[in-house]
């Protein structure tokens, strides 16, 4: 059985020791994709001040960014956005962010269809606010 491990450079660096993503057979699991910008630390629609403090958030354009690197590493991995059969979202806020979420996933997965499922934590391993773990076909 093929198990190729597939990272790029056109999506944000990993936080750990951990791919980008990895095909095994047909499948193609993705790790926690989330908006950084890649080859930066920049997270769209978020900025702090010098000690770290939040002075502006915009979750949509946090959104729109994760959704886009999880289509650059689709794509990279020999795969497409309709390709996409179940997503598990991550969201640090569900009462301040799910409503904005919810229309923004409609808008982005109206012809891919996938299965989903919509959890809230309390943190994820750098200031954003949304992640998504996917799993495609190849």
């Amino acid at each position: 059985m093929e198990n190729n491990i597939i990272n790029t450079a056109k999506a944000a660096a990993p936080v750990g020791l951990y791919p980008h993503a990895r095909k095994v057979g047909n499948l193609l699991f993705l790790s926690g994709i989330g908006p950084r910008v890649a080859g930066t630390d920049e997270i769209p629609g978020l900025t702090r001040d010098k000690f770290g403090n939040f002075i502006s958030f915009d979750f949509e354009a946090q959104c729109r960014s994760v959704f886009e690197n999880v289509k650059i590493v689709l794509e990279e991995s020999g795969s497409k956005w309709e390709n996409l059969v179940d997503v598990t979202v991550f969201l640090v806020n569900m009462n301040r962010d799910f409503q904005t979420y919810n229309r923004l996933y409609a808008e982005y997965f109206a012809s891919a269809m996938p299965c989903r499922t919509t959890v809230e934590i309390n943190s994820l391993p750098s200031p954003i606010a949304i992640e998504l773990k996917c799993i495609a076909t190849v």
